[in-house]
């Protein structure tokens, strides 16, 4: 039976709420990994707890978006915490995501393309006059010349953006219901696996409630789906 890969988002600034997701989220049927945001880092003991994390995948969700010297000075600071994966917005543009792909060491490095909370209608606000799937194409044509190691996009782009983006895809958005919450394009787990997700994010579904049974729930919805 196929071990599906989840990262559990611990978008909190609580360290007991962080340890409670954890203890409650190991399962030897799914590959378990942390997503931890600004949110948990920028907390009073956030960065600390991480340092000190053993033995777990580590997911770093800084969304770097910046000039280069920056988002190489943060990589520099950063780099004591050995995550497993970082990720930075591809519209940072060329420069910065090869600065911080030559400097990130074993950490890989996840580009991000358009946020599952835009749909095409944020982003003419912005002041794109692209399509979104055009615009999420160009990105993974870029993330692909820096050669970086992972992409998020929505899980309605993976098979668009599989056809340029070789290595691995991670997708946000992920709902077990109908709740979108913040969120524009969404799909459930089992469609974003089938549509060729090699790992999946998911927070509030999971975190929110009793964990345990949530857990049970993804699993039962993936291996009877």
């Amino acid at each position: 039976m196929k071990k599906y890969k989840i990262f559990v988002a611990c978008d909190t600034t609580k360290i007991k709420k962080v340890k409670n997701i954890i203890s409650n989220t190991q399962n030897s049927s799914i590959t378990v990994g942390y997503k931890f945001g600004l949110e948990f880092l920028n907390s009073k003991y956030g960065r600390k707890y991480i340092s000190e994390l053993k033995n777990k995948i580590i997911f770093l969700d800084l969304k770097l978006n910046d000039i280069p010297n920056t988002c190489l000075s943060t990589i520099k600071a950063i780099k004591d915490l050995k995550a497993n994966y970082l990720t930075v917005h591809i519209s940072s543009g060329l420069e910065a995501l090869k600065a911080v792909k030559k400097n990130s060491g074993r950490t890989k490095v996840i580009g991000v393309s358009i946020l599952t909370s835009l749909n095409q209608k944020s982003l003419s606000e912005i002041g794109y006059d692209k399509k979104l799937n055009s615009i999420v194409i160009n990105q993974a044509k870029l993330a692909t010349k820096a050669k970086l190691d992972g992409l998020v996009c929505s899980a309605n782009e993976v098979k668009l953006v599989k056809k340029i983006f070789k290595k691995e895809i991670i997708t946000p958005g992920i709902r077990l219901d109908k709740n979108k919450n913040d969120q524009k394009r969404t799909m459930t787990p089992l469609e974003a696996f089938k549509a060729g997700s090699n790992w999946i994010v998911i927070g509030r579904p999971i975190t929110k409630g009793v964990i345990k049974n949530n857990i049970n729930k993804l699993i039962n919805h993936l291996n009877n789906g």
